[in-house]
């Protein structure tokens, strides 16, 4: 296990006339998850490269930006858990690897994994896989059904956790895992590229009042993101000269938004915290922020928003597991708090809000070059073709 080779990616397979050809192939290419985010960065990098890049998903918005780097995308319905199609998917990744001579074939999901698999070994191609995600091992069948994720030649892991979650839970090879993190985007999320315009228009779209500390939690409303948590956090911090916004889209069933509104308001916390929906622009609502939280209950795999929010130079005080500890030095680039516990999320807070204006500035120096050094785009972009180099110059482990 480690991290990935970051030397060239030109491999012995480019010596001849023909450039490598990467096939990825994710469920769909929806515009929220990371996993998809991360197929299209790898898409362009592997495009730039003078490699030939393939996508195949069961189709989502992110298309349109594939196609507009002229990047080729077959729709198949690789998104299906049904095992006739699976099986279907096998004989239609083959006859796709035959035709567009792909080398490497990338999973990046369970499902499209099962048949990507069988179709490297129908037709001899590379297979790589990508772990981003903890997935439930409270049953045999699905520890099984999990474990296709590490039958890659290579195994790429989002964090140093996720390693160690594959080889405990699945006895992956060690020696077969590459830690590549998730990268942020520099040239989206850095403070310089966000006009007073765009930080203005949402604020005032979100109504946040003039002058009050803003404390934000990106993600999704579900309920193990922490939003219970930070909102008793709150409550104990005993402070109404704050704002308190959870931004992110409801994704479970039922009133999870309705039962965090009556916790708000049982509370008292009805003029303090807000809820305020989804946000296409991030980079502009970090800047309104004067503290990040990430308050997950389960361990994050990675922890993108601990990742972005540091790149903008927020103060971020996030749960004291997962990848969030390979991303936040405690007391020099953010806090850590042990999970779970309001009373220490408040503790947290109250540090994070009262940090004079220079040790808060020098916090913002000290984790936006962390972030510029380790968690960069760029830097994942090359590690993941350092990777694919790797692999077609044999020194992959082959399939298991």
């Amino acid at each position: 296990m480690g991290e990935a080779p970051q030397s060239s990616v030109v491999s012995k397979a480019e010596a001849g006339d023909r450039l490598p050809v990467i096939l990825q192939v994710v469920p769909r290419l929806n515009s929220s998850g990371g996993t998809e985010r991360g197929t299209v960065d790898i898409a362009r990098a592997v495009a730039a490269a003078g490699w030939g890049s393939l996508v195949v998903s069961a189709g989502g918005p992110l298309v349109g930006q594939l196609r507009n780097h002229e990047i080729r995308h077959i729709e198949m319905p690789v998104d299906s858990k049904n095992p006739l199609v699976i099986r279907a998917n096998i004989q239609r990744l083959a006859s796709l690897v035959r035709e567009a001579g792909v080398d490497i074939i990338h999973a990046r999901s369970r499902a499209p994994a099962w048949s990507a698999h069988a179709a490297a070994q129908r037709t001899g191609c590379h297979f790589v896989t990508t772990v981003q995600g903890i997935h439930g091992t409270d049953f045999a069948l699905k520890r099984r059904y999990n474990a296709i994720m590490t039958r890659g030649e290579l195994v790429i892991t989002n964090s140093r956790f996720t390693a160690e979650h594959v080889i405990e839970m699945y006895q992956a090879d060690p020696a077969r895992i590459r830690i590549i993190h998730r990268g942020v985007d520099l040239d989206v999320f850095t403070p310089e590229a966000v006009s007073s315009a765009r930080i203005i228009g949402l604020a005032e779209r979100w109504r946040l009042p003039d002058g009050a500390p803003v404390v934000m939690l990106p993600g999704r409303l579900t309920s193990w993101k922490g939003h219970h948590l930070l909102i008793e956090a709150i409550e104990r911090l005993g402070r109404r000269d704050i704002c308190c916004v959870f931004v992110g889209e409801e994704k479970e069933r039922g009133n999870y938004r309705s039962a965090l509104e009556r916790d708000i308001e049982r509370r008292g916390l009805g003029g303090v915290v807000r809820l305020v929906g989804g946000c296409r622009d991030m980079a502009a609502a970090y800047m309104m922020a004067d503290v990040v939280v990430s308050a997950s209950s389960r361990p994050e795999a990675f922890g993108r928003v601990v990742a972005e929010a540091q790149a903008m130079g927020r103060p971020v005080v996030a749960a004291d597991h997962g990848g969030a500890r390979e991303i936040v030095i405690d007391g020099e680039t953010g806090w850590l708090f042990a999970p779970d516990d309001p009373a220490a999320l408040a503790a947290a807070l109250g540090e994070a809000l009262s940090l004079p204006e220079d040790p808060r500035a020098n916090l913002a120096h000290r984790a936006m070059t962390r972030v510029r050094e380790h968690f960069g785009l760029k830097k994942m972009c090359n590690a993941t073709l350092s990777v694919y180099a790797e692999v077609l110059e044999g020194n992959g482990a082959g399939q298991p």
